[in-house]
């Protein structure tokens, strides 16, 4: 008998104490609840509870937690970073409640929300949110694993900007969680992702920025050594108002994409300057410089338009990916990583270095759990997938490839970002070393005192046990 059949007379009882859609495998909404972003990671819930409010969200906790469920949550956006084989998926997307005080300058956002909305909301008294590099992405669990956004090096991570949330616990009750009535569950949720409950809403700052100088430029392959040769070098003393990134990425060849750009191995250079374009330009002039330029899209972007700075694709794929918090690159780091994924290279895929540092690498008013504050670059290495169920020999070739090029700068490694871990990247030796080792030993000490059960497993998790 299966988990579902023997629970057949608990859906009953799970129905009853819910207002949204509770959906089980073989039912006809089953496959589009249980798809986010990414379709690549299988998951197979057991039952699928879509939220409308929180009395649901609480409803499906308790449920779960009677029933021996584990739990796994799915917002808005991007969504989940683990494999789903069994329990309960909770979709929080139906809680899309937003409220933005002027005169506090913060933003209240439920579960559900997308930055776009909080964007959209906050623009008319010119202020934004630091969201990412895609407006698509939901807002709350964003914030809950980190968030390196467009103003990152300016203001910090979005996870040193939140006043306060509400949790539902595993015991399914709502707790209004601060610094100052929950000190330690304030820390931990703050970093941890949802190991500890629910996060139906959060109270977030926000910031006096109505528009940026920034955008992209896209270089000729010719000419991709030596731009990113000369950006790491240059990235050694912008100013903290400056937030730039920069991606390889293997075009196809495709209609749907400029011509200059289709069947090429290009990098792009991303730029978010908060301040004013005739400083920008002076500031990004050295790189417009270094090698020949296909595209040069950069220029006064107003926050609402803030998407056209990365164009990040907005269409769900199945894609692999994983990433290295870095103590630092120098020119023999760049050119290590251009022999294997750069034009020419091995093993193409898209690898993405953000420039970290600034209010980054300084601690939170509040301290918080995220981690390696002292990195100063983040490398992402990502591939898309032929199909949702790629074959072996695919899924082999892109995991050497990701292997290899983060093999490259393996003594510069810090550690991993929780946000950008996916799949069977995101085990608990990666999810581990994304924390600094003294703050990972007291997340499975709360983790131990909160959800002892780990009820909340369906994730970056972290158990509940002591380390020695």
């Amino acid at each position: 008998m299966n988990r579902i059949s023997a629970l057949s007379g608990g859906i009953a009882e799970l129905r009853r104490r819910v207002r949204g859609a509770v959906t089980l495998p073989g039912d006809e909404a089953y496959d589009q609840e249980r798809t986010g972003f990414q379709l690549h990671e299988p998951r197979t819930p057991d039952v699928i509870v879509t939220a409308t409010d929180t009395d649901d969200v609480r409803g499906a906790v308790a449920f779960a937690a009677e029933h021996g469920l584990p739990v796994a949550v799915l917002s808005a956006g991007h969504g989940l970073g683990a494999f789903i084989d069994g329990g309960m998926l909770i979709r929080t997307s139906g809680l899309r409640e937003l409220h933005v005080d002027p005169q506090r300058r913060s933003a209240r956002m439920a579960a559900g929300v997308q930055w776009q909305q909080v964007i959209e909301a906050a623009a008319p008294y010119g202020l934004a949110p630091l969201s990412g590099s895609t407006p698509l992405v939901g807002a709350v669990s964003y914030v809950l694993g980190g968030g390196i956004g467009l103003l990152a090096r300016k203001f910090g991570y979005a996870a040193d900007h939140v006043r306060g949330l509400e949790l539902v616990t595993p015991d399914g009750r709502l707790r209004q969680v601060t610094a100052d009535s929950d000190p330690d569950l304030f820390w931990a949720v703050r970093g941890a992702g949802g190991n500890f409950g629910v996060v139906t809403s959060l109270e977030v700052d926000l910031f006096p920025v109505s528009s940026l100088y920034g955008g992209s430029l896209y270089f000729d392959p010719t000419g991709v050594p030596e731009v990113l040769r000369q950006w790491i070098r240059w990235t050694a003393d912008v100013p903290d108002d400056m937030t730039t990134s920069i991606a390889m990425i293997p075009f196809p060849d495709v209609p749907f994409l400029p011509p200059m750009l289709r069947g090429r191995h290009v990098l792009q250079l991303r730029v978010a300057y908060a301040g004013d374009s005739v400083t920008g330009e002076r500031l990004v002039a050295p790189l417009r410089a270094a090698g020949p330029v296909l595209l040069d899209g950069l220029g006064e972007v107003p926050y609402l338009k803030s998407e056209t700075i990365c164009n990040d694709p907005t269409d769900p794929n199945p894609f692999y990916s994983t990433n290295a918090m870095l103590e630092d690159l120098d020119s023999a780091d760049a050119d290590a990583i251009m022999s294997i994924a750069g034009p020419g290279g091995k093993f193409p895929c898209v690898v993405e270095i953000r420039h970290l540092g600034g209010a980054l690498a300084r601690p939170a008013t509040v301290p918080n759990a995220v981690g390696h504050r002292d990195a100063r670059f983040l490398l992402g290495v990502g591939s898309r997938f032929s199909s949702q169920v790629p074959g072996a020999e695919e899924l082999d070739r892109v995991r050497v490839t990701h292997r290899t090029v983060l093999d490259t700068v393996r003594a510069r490694s810090r550690g991993q970002y929780l946000n950008f871990l996916s799949g069977e990247s995101a085990d608990i030796d990666a999810v581990r070393a994304s924390y600094d080792s003294q703050d990972y030993v007291r997340l499975t000490q709360l983790k131990a005192q909160y959800d002892p059960n780990n009820l909340f497993r369906l994730n970056h998790n972290i158990p509940p046990v002591a380390v020695r």
